[in-house]
């Protein structure tokens, strides 16, 4: 997978049908007349006439003497400039991992609360963490640049020169993230705590936290898988943080040599952060099998899995009606209208959210920009759904693809897709769809593990059931439901992700309407007007409430269940296969 995925990045600039030497001599100087005679320059003295597999094969052989080549742009060796990127990265990486780690614990802390206390019985999850997941990174940087950096003065807000300087990266980095992860730790928490060696404890008076700690132990397995991806998406996937800050990491370095196409970097880069993936990969499924003990090894497992009837639905419908609200009187103005002499007004009744640089509605925008932003987003993710819960049943075969697809910055994927489909609006759903199913196959594949080895499964096997009735009355119950919520909860990337590879011009172009470009083309004047920036993330912020709410109804159906004499249902979490 790595020499494949190396391989397309040595043809990106024929993909591309683009001529490398003008792109590098634009970055080298962009001044400079690219004439005829300069150009030939240029590729004499790179060798780009040879060919893109003389090239490809020239950087190889160079790789076991520890000579990466030299880069194209600056003329300085690669290897050194590409160790020291990787050890910022990791460096800020760790940071960002401590805060999301605090982060994690804060969101699911109520949870372990209640279930040491055993009061989750009807419990509903609030939206809050999802909102906080919503929030695009660059944004958060960007606010805490300039209120803590510059207005208050606490902290650096530039620069990378010492401790000081990481707090607010990683704060900007680690919140989402943590965020996240918290919410995934708070959906299988309740399987864990109804599970009978929990009940067994808590009659037989073991103390709640003792239980409580179990009970994180017995969950950590399933999400060690994706908090490996996020350490390699947190390496060389932070580039608007690392841009905002000023940070020399590898995320940083790889898009600068990906829009210059200098191969030798980006080759170097690309390769660095797949023998990332592939470690941090491995470490994950050795601690899930440590955690698990024998019990994994024996089939001795209970399922986390419980067919809980639904929660009440008001919170999804109260995020669903303000978003529609929204949307609905956005779409009956114009969102194209200029009028320069009502340039970033304040909100008011006449302009609800205010207007952006060119004294356009944000409001129209937002609006507008939602029909083609969702829609892309929900196709994009239930594409994503669909190709991780099917090769994440077979993790054998899609183990390395999800490692390769991990190690791939979606603004590289973009660039890789745009090489080969020529670009066009089709462009960043393909390379979002290209990489958003990795952690929905690596989530698949660890629930899918743990439900192997439990004891209802070898009892519905020792009844003489099939494989096909296996996978359809026990595994896809225990392991589509919660896969689906992991999805839900991403959609507001996928949302974002999608529109900032439009802005990059690997998409849609202004004056289009879509949320990540509202985002990005107002972001200059966050300080001066900051309604235009916090309307959009608002109304992402929502979608990532609405979609986590939502998430809660999210079940397998089984029609027919048993019932008990006196008509009531049967106790939910039990299977006809165990009995």
């Amino acid at each position: 997978m790595a020499a494949a995925l190396l391989c397309g990045i040595g043809l990106l600039p024929w993909l591309s049908r683009t001529d490398p030497a003008r792109t590098v001599l634009e970055a080298r100087s962009a001044e400079r007349d690219p004439a005829p005679d300069v150009l030939a320059a240029v590729r004499d003295e790179l060798g780009l006439d040879a060919g893109p597999a003389h090239l490809l094969g020239q950087w190889l052989g160079g790789l076991p003497r520890g000579d990466a080549g030299h880069s194209w742009v600056s003329g300085g060796a690669v290897l050194p400039d590409v160790a020291t990127a990787l050890g910022a990265s990791l460096l800020l990486m760790a940071a960002a991992l401590t805060v999301a780690v605090a982060t994690a614990a804060a969101v699911c802390a109520r949870t372990l609360v209640l279930g040491a206390r055993r009061g989750l019985a009807g419990r509903r999850t609030g939206g809050a963490a999802a909102m906080l997941a919503a929030l695009p990174e660059f944004l958060t940087a960007s606010l805490l640049a300039t209120v803590v950096g510059v207005q208050l003065g606490w902290l650096p807000a530039l620069g990378w020169y010492g401790p000081r300087w990481l707090v607010l990266p990683a704060l900007a980095i680690g919140l989402p993230t943590g965020a996240l992860l918290g919410r995934m730790l708070d959906d299988a928490l309740p399987g864990a705590f109804a599970e009978p060696w929990a009940r067994a404890a808590t009659a037989r008076g073991v103390p709640g936290r003792r239980v409580a700690r179990h009970a994180l132990r017995r969950c950590l397995p399933g999400l060690l898988p994706n908090l490996g991806l996020f350490v390699v998406g947190l390496t060389g996937g932070a580039v608007a943080v690392e841009q905002i800050f000023d940070i020399p990491g590898l995320g940083r370095l790889t898009l600068q040599a990906a829009l210059a196409q200098d191969l030798p970097v980006l080759q170097t880069g690309t390769l660095a952060l797949v023998a990332l993936a592939a470690a941090v990969s491995g470490l994950a499924r050795l601690a899930g099998r440590a955690l698990l003990g024998p019990a994994l090894r024996d089939g001795a497992l209970a399922s986390p899995h419980r067919d809980t009837a639904p929660g009440r639905g008001g919170l999804p419908l109260l995020y669903g009606a303000l978003l529609l609200a929204v949307i609905g009187l956005g779409l009956a103005r114009d969102p194209l209208a200029v009028d320069t002499a009502a340039r970033l007004e304040a909100p008011s009744w006449a302009h609800p959210f205010g207007t952006d640089a060119l004294g356009r509605d944000l409001l129209a925008r937002v609006g507008h920009g939602a029909l083609t932003t969702l829609a892309l987003a929900l196709a994009v993710s239930a594409a994503a759904l669909l190709a991780g819960v099917v090769l994440g049943l077979v993790p054998r075969v899609s183990a390395a693809l999800v490692d390769t697809a991990n190690a791939v910055p979606a603004v590289l994927a973009g660039l890789l897709v745009t090489g080969v489909t020529g670009g066009g609006p089709a462009t960043p759903a393909l390379a979002v769809a290209a990489v958003a199913w990795a952690p929905l196959a690596a989530h698949t594949s660890a629930l899918l593990r743990q439900e192997r080895a439990t004891t209802h499964l070898t009892a519905t096997r020792a009844l003489g059931a099939g494989r096909a009735h296996v996978l359809r009355r026990v595994l896809l119950p225990a392991v589509l439901p919660p896969v689906a919520r992991h999805a839900l909860l991403r959609l507001p990337s996928v949302a974002l992700a999608l529109a900032s590879l439009g802005f990059l011009g690997l998409g849609a172009q202004p004056p289009s309407p879509e949320w990540g470009l509202l985002l990005a083309e107002n972001h200059p004047y966050a300080e001066r007007a900051p309604w235009a920036v916090l309307a959009p993330a608002a109304m992402l912020a929502v979608l990532g409430a609405l979609a986590v709410t939502a998430a809660g109804g999210v079940r397998w159906p089984r029609p027919g269940r048993a019932r008990r004499g006196d008509g009531a249902p049967a106790t939910p979490g039990v299977r006809e296969e165990a009995g």
